[in-house]
């Protein structure tokens, strides 16, 4: 099964688009590593608990199938911080499933690797979704080669099983 990285906010981030992609993927056999600027317990909007296993920093891109950004109010003073920016380019250029929810696809656009893509995300961040070369689109998910997109909150349910689905046919080496 796939080996898959979630990237939180230290804090606030969006528990149902954690949660709900996680259990899913974990329940279908994939192994799921969380990644935060802080390891330790954080906590999410509606006091979600997670225990953050990786920095970032020292994420090494060759050791997982894909990545998925979560949203909430705590990933927006993260859009634009290097070491986000920095993993899904990297992710990116190596091939790999690039996935955001909610605010958190403003790391994906910010990141450069949203132009000529179509792309939804929080109505909040459309702006910069479109300034980084991407056609914004009011749908619950986006597929878009490697890229996966969702809106919010309310889209947690279709974009863990758009995720379900592109992580399905991939068996890791790292296993």
């Amino acid at each position: 099964m796939a080996r898959i990285l979630f990237v939180i906010a230290p804090h606030n981030f969006r528990d149902i688009e954690y949660f709900v992609p996680k259990n899913v993927l974990k329940e279908a056999g994939h192994k799921v590593i969380t990644a935060s600027k802080v390891v330790d317990e954080v906590y999410g909007i509606e006091s979600g608990k997670v225990d953050v296993e990786i920095h970032p920093r020292d994420v090494l891109v060759v050791d997982y199938d894909g990545i998925i950004f979560v949203g909430g109010a705590g990933m927006i003073e993260y859009i634009s911080d290097f070491d986000f920016t920095h993993l899904a380019r990297s992710f990116y250029e190596h091939g790999k499933v690039v996935a955001a929810i909610c605010s958190a696809v403003g790391i994906l656009a910010k990141a450069g690797i949203l132009r000529g893509k179509r792309a939804t995300g929080w109505k909040g961040i459309s702006e910069i979704i479109e300034a980084g070369g991407a056609e914004y689109s009011s749908k619950e998910v986006e597929i878009s080669g490697n890229i996966i997109t969702a809106r919010g909150p309310e889209a947690a349910k279709d974009f863990a099983e758009a995720l379900l689905k592109v992580f399905a046919n991939i068996r890791s080496k790292y296993e």
